[in-house]
Parts: structure tokens; C-alpha cells; sequence
């Protein structure tokens, strides 16, 4: 059986869509920022090989001396890989190519699924013990539904879902789901979808606006009032190394990040029966 989960904050959102391209690191990154810009702590967990999220938050890779690997693979602990980064508030535990040989490496481990679940719920322990506090841990998924994501959703309170407003955008969404249930059944029965983010929204287009009608009209209020704009300045940032805020806080696109951010404030607060303004 699975270590007992640790009940208190830090909130844990795996950020998760199989499908690649709909957003899914901009928005862990931008989000995140978001949040520590309106007074939130936040840990920024890269759990893809790729670590655009590490790229994009202006960590290089010479500075990644220990990683999402390291926790998953050698369960060190993720307080000693955490990076500060320029934002006030807001940390980085980096990935780097050596995550992609986890799952392999993994194979034969007991309780793999468990590995990341087991390193949060130390790194709660170790927070309170500290007498630190940190309000969410958000998880950059791959774009896969591999062992990674697994252990992401088995650690997680909830999954957030970036999705594109384009044609296919539904496509794929039925095995997520599925994935999530499966989660939920056999890992982690606490496991819900904290909502459903419209990413790359072009209000120019009839399109766009039919796939969020459709989209809120298949699940409801699970889907954020916010909507990501499609933006050059969101799609520019990343190459300075800076969240858009950091880059651009004038553009639609940071605006629209601080709504989401304000927004899933009040979802909690309201889940904790204490809403207030964000």
C-alpha cells in the first residue's frame, strides 16, 4: 500500500494533455508565475524530458545539477533540486534528457507509480517540519501517458487539462479521461479534474469560438471562465528565457494568465467554503 498522503497545502495540479502543442508548458509556466504574482508560493515541477519548463522559467542547463530524474530515479529529496527563480515566490525543480530513460530504468521498481507520490508527501513533511509553506505545486506532464504522467497523477490533488481551441481539439481527450479514471480507481482515489483551460483562443475565428461552445457544453463548470488568447508575445517569452508576465505584462496574453491565476484561487477557496476575492 501506498504511503499515506499528506493532507495540508501545498495543493499539487498536474498539468497534463497526451496531445502535443495545445499549451500545456506555457501554461504550467505562465500560470505559476501568475500565482506568485498575486501572493502565492509556487513549486514548478518538470516532469518532461524535454524541460521546456526549466528553459522557459531562464534555467540553463548547466545549472541542473539535480533534477526530476534524480527524485524519480534515485529519490533524493525535491527540496535539495529546487531552483529559485526570478519571481518572487515562485521555484523550479528542472528536467533535463535523462528523465526520458526513467520509465525504463523504473521498470522492475516496486511501487513505480508511487515514486513521485511518495517524494511529494516528503516534501510536505519537510515544509512543515521547516515550518516553510508553499501553496501549489503545479507538475508540467510529458505530452504522453507514460509512467511519468502516471506518477504525476498519482501525486497530484488534481489534473488540469490545457486544451486548443482547433478542430481536433477533442480528439484524444476520451483516453486522458480515461487515464484519469483509471488513476482514480487503482492509485489515487482523490484524484479530480481541476478544470479544463482554453488555450490559443482566436476570437477573429468562427471556429474558435464553436470548439469552447463545445467544449463547455461537454463538461460544464469544469471549464475556466478565463480564456487563453492565441498571442505573439505568450509564443516570444519562452526564447528570452522569461514567463510572458516577466516579458510583456501589458499583453493579452499576461492579462489572461492572471485571470486564470485570480480564477483557481477562488475555485479552492471556494472548495475550502472561505471564497473571498482573489
Amino acid at each position: 500500500m501506498p504511503d499515506t498522503k499528506v493532507t495540508n497545502a501545498p495543493k499539487v495540479i498536474a498539468v497534463a494533455n497526451q496531445k502535443g502543442g495545445v499549451g500545456k508548458t506555457t501554461t504550467a509556466i505562465n500560470l505559476a508565475t501568475a500565482l506568485a504574482a498575486i501572493g502565492q508560493k509556487v513549486v514548478v515541477l518538470d516532469l518532461d524530458p524535454q524541460g521546456n519548463a526549466s528553459t522557459g522559467l531562464g534555467v540553463g542547463r548547466a545549472e541542473r545539477t539535480a533534477t526530476s530524474y534524480d527524485i524519480l530515479v534515485s529519490e533524493k529529496p525535491m527540496e535539495d533540486a529546487l531552483i529559485e527563480t526570478d519571481v518572487p515566490g515562485l521555484a523550479i525543480i528542472p528536467s533535463d534528457v535523462d528523465l526520458a530513460g526513467a520509465e525504463l530504468e523504473l521498470s522492475n521498481a516496486p511501487r513505480r507509480s508511487y515514486r513521485l507520490r511518495h517524494a511529494v508527501d516528503r516534501f510536505r513533511r519537510a515544509l512543515a517540519q521547516a515550518g516553510q509553506t508553499c501553496d501549489y505545486i503545479l507538475i508540467d506532464c510529458p505530452p504522453s501517458l507514460n509512467l511519468l504522467t502516471v506518477n504525476a497523477m498519482t501525486a497530484a490533488d488534481s489534473v488540469m487539462v490545457p486544451l486548443q481551441c482547433e478542430f481536433f481539439a477533442l480528439e484524444g481527450l476520451s483516453q486522458l479521461m480515461r487515464t484519469i479514471e483509471l488513476v482514480r480507481s487503482n492509485l489515487n482515489k482523490e484524484l479530480v479534474i481541476q478544470g479544463v483551460v482554453l488555450t490559443m483562443y482566436d476570437k477573429r475565428n468562427n471556429l474558435s469560438s464553436q470548439v469552447a461552445a463545445d467544449v463547455r457544453e461537454h463538461f460544464g463548470d469544469k471549464v475556466y471562465d478565463t480564456v487563453i488568447p492565441r498571442n505573439v508575445r505568450v509564443s516570444e517569452a519562452p526564447s528570452f528565457g522569461r514567463p510572458v508576465i516577466l516579458y510583456d505584462i501589458e499583453c493579452a496574453g499576461s492579462q489572461a494568465y492572471l485571470g486564470l491565476a485570480r480564477e483557481v484561487v477562488r475555485q479552492e477557496r471556494s472548495a475550502e467554503g472561505e471564497l473571498t476575492p482573489a
